[in-house]
């Protein structure tokens, strides 16, 4: 591999935190979205192979990571938390990109397409959440439950232990039980209601179909959300699904040679159209 020199600098905006890294002769950008209770701690399988060849951006979203915010008292949305993004985006005066999400950042990814769309060049996915299915929808009404009565981080073992159930699974669930260790109670409380509502919006969200190049990544052993994403791309002429063997939720991580393969060849294959 050719040496590559790279310049890495830090900015929060509102503060919520972000990383970029400059490659010195691309002109391709590749955001880094993570999902719930993660952060952008989870990419750093990605992080050299993407910077070997494109200019990259690490996001925090509000209250994961080092995005602490403040005092506040409302509700969140998937529009604000994607208002976030899009305004760091306009500081590092990045006008387009490819975009890689897992789990629910593919969904601040969909929804960052549909309030500005020229942003968006690509859309890769790892863990795809696109539709609720009867398992998903029981374990998140149980979760709204026992919610009221145990500790946040009690609920987030255990919808990570039923997530990623498997023993190859072990290391991309303690990686998120590690980074929602970061989370405060009030943070997690506010994203969990998000799920209250999460059915109509994807409903909505998907509604439209995407008219831009998407690769969704899943894990043969992805449970929850593997069926729903089949469903979703069958017979879509911009969709490709890629599926990894013997991996679970959080491909990225349980098999990050071929998840990095992957979305290269797919960005490459569009930067050369």
């Amino acid at each position: 591999m050719k040496d590559t020199c790279i310049f890495a600098s830090v900015f929060s905006f509102f503060m919520l935190y972000s990383k970029k890294i400059k490659h010195p002769i691309s002109d391709q950008w590749v955001v880094f979205i993570h999902g719930a209770g993660g952060s952008s701690a989870i990419w750093h399988k990605q992080i050299k192979p993407f910077s070997n060849m494109y200019n990259i951006l690490l996001v925090d979203l509000r209250g994961h990571g080092k995005s602490k915010l403040k005092n506040q008292k409302k509700d969140y949305s998937f529009e604000v938390i994607a208002d976030d993004v899009v305004e760091v985006l306009k500081t590092h005066q990045i006008e387009e990109a490819h975009f890689v999400g897992v789990s629910m950042g593919s969904i601040v990814i969909k929804q960052i397409y549909s309030i500005k769309p020229e942003l968006v060049r690509s859309m890769i996915f790892a863990g795809a959440v696109t539709k609720l299915n009867i398992k998903s929808r029981l374990l998140l009404r149980l979760g709204r439950i026992l919610n009221r009565f145990l500790p946040y981080m009690t609920l987030y073992r255990l919808f990570a232990r039923i997530m990623m159930p498997n023993k190859n699974h072990d290391q991309s669930r303690k990686m998120f039980i590690q980074e929602a260790r970061k989370l405060m109670d009030k943070e997690f409380k506010r994203w969990f209601k998000l799920t209250a509502r999460l059915t109509a919006y994807l409903s909505k969200l998907e509604s439209s179909p995407y008219k831009i190049p998407q690769l969704y990544i899943m894990g043969s052993e992805d449970h929850l959300f593997l069926t729903p994403v089949l469903e979703l791309t069958k017979g879509n002429q911009y969709s490709t699904v890629a599926i990894v063997e013997n991996c679970g939720h959080v491909v990225n991580i349980e098999n990050s040679e071929r998840f990095n393969a992957l979305s290269i060849e797919f960005i490459e294959g569009i930067k050369n159209k």
